[in-house]
């Protein structure tokens, strides 16, 4: 999930998060089984016809895959020597629809209510005395640090080529872990200011609008 929730109205920012990470549940094993690379094309299309239909902001974001862009290559050329042309290309655009998909809803869903979907699902862990509350708070926190960690990630590169930097973009590891304990550093003062983990989930869904949407 790689961009950050925007306040607006669409119909995807209305439907139920619960319902939407059903959805990209259910797409998720869908696509698994397609073999044919002009559905997965027409399925690609699909998806960005999902962001447009959610707004020009939600297309903006779209820029943020440009650092995956080396990944998936590497990927690719990888799955051409073992599996072939064909296979590889699909296993990359199952990836990239997956990787859009989940990127739409952090896009259209508040923080709180991702939190309240995610709760139930870790409900077995109260009987190992495990609060439930604090682990959907700790996976929405991660979904919520990863479009954060892209942004920077994204932003040294571009540091990195205007400074006249080669391709060995390894180099960007060390300022990537600085600035990633910086981050950390920034959401745990946020949270302790607010008065820590304990409080935060205690607190009344209608005055959590202050929540960490605003701590990027």
């Amino acid at each position: 999930m790689i961009s950050l929730y925007l306040s607006q109205s669409s119909w995807m920012h209305r439907l139920p998060a619960g319902v939407k990470l059903l959805l990209l549940m259910i797409s998720s094993l869908l696509l698994y089984p397609i073999t044919h690379l002009a559905l997965m094309g027409v399925l690609l299309l699909a998806t960005f016809l999902l962001y447009l239909s959610v707004g020009k902001l939600a297309i903006k974001q779209l820029v943020l895959l440009k650092p995956l862009l080396p990944l998936f290559g590497l990927i690719f050329l990888m799955q051409i020597w073992t599996v072939g042309v064909e296979p590889a290309l699909l296993l990359v655009l199952r990836m990239i629809i997956l990787i859009l998909l989940a990127n739409l809803i952090t896009l259209t869903t508040r923080m709180d209510d991702m939190m309240t979907a995610l709760t139930p699902v870790f409900m077995p862990l109260k009987w190992l005395g495990v609060k439930p509350e604090r682990i959907a708070f700790a996976v929405t926190l991660l979904i919520r640090f990863i479009p954060v960690l892209m942004g920077n990630i994204q932003h040294l590169m571009e540091a990195w080529r205007a400074r006249g930097g080669k391709k060995q973009i390894w180099k960007l590891a060390i300022p990537l872990t600085i600035q990633s304990i910086r981050l950390s550093d920034h959401v745990a003062d946020a949270l302790s200011a607010r008065g820590g983990v304990s409080s935060h989930l205690t607190e009344h869904p209608s005055c959590n609008k202050a929540n960490l949407d605003d701590t990027r």
